[in-house]
């Protein structure tokens, strides 16, 4: 693959979350994953990540379920689950009579952060064989109840998941800040308000019309919370309500700590 040919493969990235009833190589699916983590950074060279791969159907339901019943789940032939595990390090440890570690909170950002990069190396490397991807959020909200049903042991949990599949639409791609907005030089430059209306119109405009053109529904339920806003929308009760995520964060710090991750 060229540079050129890299560019364009980033400029047509787009969630997918149709798919067609095609099922997809396990055996390219392994090697998916395999090359990707050689081709991703790792801490320390520990490659503290697991994935799991689900693509039995009644196990599949079950996900849905717990990634509140998106039905890209159902329909897409593969769910990959990335994890952040240390658990295999601290039994190579303990079977080397080393001191044991990774059991802190330092290691839980190491291994997370190492599992993100994977997920996204092997994102871009499905797409390049023509296959669509989703990263499903919601993991991080459910992460106790899909760490229980995917057995994941102690110093093992799920940061992230992605649905795979031949994709059945083509979606526009969606619009990004602009650069201007988040490259810096030198040091931190903090916007104005001027810089914020300039930065972000584009972007409300266009999820705005985005979001509303979903159907009547969602307009009404606009109306109904009295959003007149993208940003309003972005934190209401409907989207990314901050008192819920209060409540989810304050039950993953206590997961955190109750597997393992916080000393």
């Amino acid at each position: 693959m060229t540079a050129d040919d890299f560019s364009t493969l980033l400029r047509t990235h787009r969630s997918i979350r149709s798919f067609q009833d095609k099922g997809i190589d396990p055996a390219l699916v392994d090697r998916v994953l395999v090359e990707a983590l050689q081709g991703s950074s790792s801490s320390g060279n520990l490659n503290m990540v697991s994935v799991i791969k689900t693509t039995d159907v009644a196990r599949k339901q079950h996900l849905c379920t717990l990634h509140f019943n998106q039905p890209m789940v159902l329909e897409a032939p593969l769910v990959l689950t990335f994890c952040a595990d240390t658990h295999r390090t601290r039994q190579w440890l303990a079977q080397r009579d080393a001191r044991l570690g990774f059991a802190d909170f330092i290691s839980w950002h190491v291994a997370g952060y190492d599992a993100i990069i994977l997920a996204q190396t092997t994102a871009l490397a499905l797409e390049s064989h023509g296959l669509g991807i989703c990263y499903m959020g919601t993991t991080l909200h459910a992460m106790e109840q899909i760490a229980d049903f995917l057995g994941c042991p102690d110093h093992c949990l799920p940061v992230t998941s992605m649905v795979v599949g031949w994709p059945a639409e083509a979606p526009p791609q969606r619009d990004r800040l602009p650069g201007t907005a988040w490259i810096h030089t030198e040091r931190y430059q903090r916007p104005a308000p001027a810089d914020i209306d300039a930065h972000f119109a584009e972007r409300e405009r266009r999820g705005r019309e985005r979001y509303l053109a979903l159907g009547p529904e969602m307009a009404a339920r606009w109306a109904e919370h009295g959003i007149t806003s993208l940003a309003q929308f972005y934190t209401s009760r409907i989207k990314y309500d901050p008192d819920q995520f209060a409540l989810d964060s304050a039950a993953l710090e206590a997961l955190l700590r109750a597997r393992g991750f916080r000393g």
